[in-house]
């Protein structure tokens, strides 16, 4: 839990406020406090530096308890059945780690911690092609992303990749080998994804010699050993700069100009979700990181409420789900995928250039045998989302349809309805609902809504407002056709670094 000696004050006065503490947040900081700026981090979710009653920080993938859902009494699993049984089950009601947050159409995952969606992603770090990457942020240069900022952001967040002998060899990926089979025996490309786990500890954990946690099946509620989350990276960096100081259960709920910079109000939360206070702070400058969701609502309100009324009509606009889709496919009896399964994703299909799919080959830790290979696709979409402010109900809303999914479901096909026909195989029809292959109701890759360039200027300055900045995910256009988080770290090392040189 959160310490309340550590968090804001009342009036307090701040030379820079950042708000939200995943990839973009932290980066900011981090530079921040290294050019010699003070900086205050708030953050919605806990602090998740406490263990409960299990001696354990976070709550496992396949017994999900209070810790696991945000302010929900019922679990939301991306996965909710099994063989067809639903699998949600009543919770306590509490700031969980992951947010399913439901819009029309869609349910968007997202992380609530110090360290955001670095606390329940797969750890899939990749750096997207190089001749794909025009598709992903034209406005920005190609040169200096792949030759300055794309290494920085690797190298800060531990990127590496797993000993391919051991791979081979250990039963925990025996899933992914049949998935590489798989791909090769109808010539699609695949390729080892790089990864933030210590693939070290995971050997050891293999071997026996430390705790489980990958092979624990750790992945969706958080990681107790072997990842390193942001908490382990960015934020490890932050706390020894001794300039930051991050506040936990804090919700900002209003920005607006005012004498000495802009007048911020934040409600601090207990467990449960109730508001216990609400304090007014002054900082001469705010940095928007609260992902592209929470970015995305703040900024479509603050327009439409007439606090930030001269905020380009961009806001809330260019908003895409990475093409997100799942499947699963039922093996026949010889490639059983083994039931001790790593969490921690590391092989993908590559098949973007032919069908505009890139499938990374997912693990099922459920600790039985399923017979059963399971994707997560990231695909080419046209398809994008606009977040606008309803005020009758006081909220902030996202035009979306799941008929949009379509095309990513098409995208997806070229590569499994081939596979299934090489193999003598089906898709699985009982992991999301009754007789429903594709999980096309979700995303775990939230991405744009103030996009750069358009709402801001190409280096993340909102328009209409100095010493206001977007820095996370809002800021890239639906698609970074990869697992987004290392396009996002280096894209703020990108706009932060022209910000300190030329702001303060």
């Amino acid at each position: 839990m959160a310490r309340a000696a550590a968090s804001i004050s009342d009036a307090a006065v701040v030379p820079a406020l950042v708000i939200g503490t995943g990839y973009g947040g932290s980066v900011t900081a981090l530079r921040l406090a290294q050019a010699g700026v003070d900086v205050h981090m708030v953050e919605m979710g806990m602090a998740w530096d406490t263990p409960g009653s299990d001696g354990k920080i976070f709550a496992n993938t396949t017994t999900p308890d209070q810790r696991s859902f945000w302010l929900r009494t019922k679990t939301k699993q991306p996965l909710s059945h099994f063989l067809g049984i639903p699998i949600d089950k009543n919770i306590p009601k509490y700031t969980g780690i992951l947010d399913a947050e439901e819009f029309s159409g869609i349910t968007v995952y997202q992380g609530r911690g110090v360290g955001g969606g670095s606390l329940v992603n797969g750890g899939m770090a990749v750096t997207p092609k190089r001749e794909t990457f025009a598709d992903v942020l034209p406005m920005v240069n190609a040169d200096e992303m792949y030759d300055t900022y794309y290494p920085r952001a690797n190298a800060e967040l531990g990127v590496g990749l797993i000993r391919a002998a051991w791979f081979d060899s250990t039963p925990a990926y025996q899933y992914a080998r049949v998935g590489r089979k798989h791909a090769q025996r109808s010539n699609f490309p695949y390729v080892f994804v790089p990864t933030v786990y210590d693939w070290n500890y995971m050997e050891q954990e293999a071997a026996g010699t430390v705790p489980k946690s990958a092979l624990a099946g750790e992945i969706l509620f958080g990681n107790n050993h072997g990842k390193k989350s942001l908490q382990k990276t960015y934020l490890s960096k932050v706390r020894a700069t001794g300039r930051v100081t991050i506040s936990p259960l804090h919700r900002v709920v209003d920005v607006r100009p005012a004498t000495g910079g802009y007048k911020v109000t934040i409600e601090q939360l207990n467990t449960a979700g109730d508001v216990v206070t609400v304090k007014e702070v002054t900082a001469a400058k705010v940095f928007f990181a609260a992902g592209s969701v929470g970015t995305s609502k703040l900024l479509v309100k603050f327009k439409a409420t007439g606090a930030l009324p001269n905020l380009n009509g961009e806001v809330g606009k260019g908003w895409g789900d990475n093409g997100n889709v799942m499947c699963g496919r039922a093996n026949h009896m010889w490639d059983a995928t083994g039931t001790l399964q790593s969490s921690i994703p590391t092989l993908g299909i590559d098949n973007w250039a032919a069908g505009g799919a890139f499938a990374e080959v997912a693990p099922l830790p459920t600790g039985i045998e399923t017979y059963a290979s399971f994707y997560l696709s990231i695909t080419k979409t046209p398809n994008r989302g606009t977040f606008t402010w309803n005020a009758a109900a006081g909220k902030a809303e996202l035009n979306w349809q799941t008929a949009w999914k379509e095309v990513s479901i098409n995208a997806a096909k070229s590569i499994f309805d081939k596979i299934n026909s090489k193999e003598g195989t089906i898709y699985r029809t009982d992991l999301f609902g009754v007789y429903k292959i594709w999980g096309d109701h979700l995303t775990y890759h939230p991405l744009g809504g103030a996009i750069l360039g358009r709402a801001t200027d190409n280096y993340g300055r909102l328009q209409g407002y100095p010493g206001l900045y977007v820095m996370d995910g809002s800021l890239i256009p639906g698609s970074t056709v990869v697992n987004p988080f290392v396009t996002i770290t280096a894209l703020a090392e990108r706009n932060i670094e022209k910000i300190i040189a030329t702001d303060f």
